[in-house]
């Protein structure tokens, strides 16, 4: 094994102090985040760096505001992935095995959806909201946002699936297995690593929506955790230390579901660049 040379030293040290760098830079607004939370007695510009003791005031109050909130976001976001996974599983699966005419055009178009303004889809649904009897609904809220992660689940999941062997499904129709049973008991358990990586972009992206939330609901009948601290900073504006503490409740469980799936992220995201 070859020894390390003084210069190659010096460039790993460099690139860890850089790397340690912007890991700080990167990470200093989620502490000053946390700790003006922390210190929910003082105002925005009298923060200090360090909070010198746990005051979980703000907490509480915040808990108490806006805890219907984040109940409502993990329904709603849990309903978008059910509603994601069940609409973009077969469809990619349809795209990466049946050998459908178009289907190149079909993903190209897929991906040119996300390009769209969610301003000019919102107002676009709002107005089929309204003749549906979906506005102000758990359900019609769930729907939009099963959309924002539909076209990112159907392109990943797809680029999986076209690396699972033919011959495992050939395997599995020999053994008298038809196109359903063959894609719930084969496709689905293989492809377990873009499925939980498309359920958590969908869950991710549902749990921060603001414009459907914003633009869905004209009543306080259900209300996401993103709208919830939307009028919550307008009704306390003094209170920084309460704002700041809904936020980090409201960045928990996305970070505890990142923390938990990331082996899981990784495999899902590259499993498919390797046939």
């Amino acid at each position: 094994m070859a020894s390390r040379t003084p210069t190659t030293s010096r460039r790993r040290w460099g690139s860890t102090i850089a790397g340690a760098l912007i890991l700080c830079v990167m990470l200093f607004p989620l502490y000053w985040m946390l700790n003006t939370a922390l210190q929910p007695a003082s105002g925005l510009l009298q923060v200090d760096p360090v909070p010198s003791g746990l005051d979980l005031s703000g907490f509480s109050k915040a808990l108490d505001d806006q805890g219907g909130h984040l109940l409502t976001s993990l329904l709603v976001s849990l309903g978008a992935v059910a509603v994601c996974l069940v609409i973009a599983a077969p469809a990619a699966y349809g795209l990466a095995r049946f050998g459908l005419r178009g289907s190149r055009t079909i993903v190209f178009g897929t991906l040119i959806t996300q390009m769209v303004p969610g301003i000019v889809i919102a107002n676009a649904l709002y107005n089929s909201y309204v003749d549906l009897g979906l506005v102000n609904s758990y359900v019609g809220l769930m729907l939009a946002d099963a959309s924002l992660g539909i076209p990112f689940s159907i392109v990943l999941m797809r680029s999986f699936m076209v690396s699972i062997p033919g011959e495992v499904i050939e395997a599995a129709q020999i053994d008298g297995a038809g196109p359903v049973r063959t894609f719930v008991r084969v496709v689905l358990p293989m492809s377990r690593n873009s499925l939980i990586t498309s359920g958590l972009f969908a869950f991710l992206f549902s749990w921060s929506d603001f414009m459907f939330a914003l633009t869905l609901n004209t009543t306080d009948d259900v209300k996401p955790v993103t709208l919830g601290i939307y009028q919550y900073i307008g009704a306390h504006v003094g209170d920084w230390g309460s704002v700041m503490a809904a936020s980090v409740l409201s960045a928990v469980p996305a970070a505890i579901l990142l923390v938990l799936a990331q082996k899981y992220i990784a495999a899902g995201i590259t499993g498919g660049s390797v046939k």
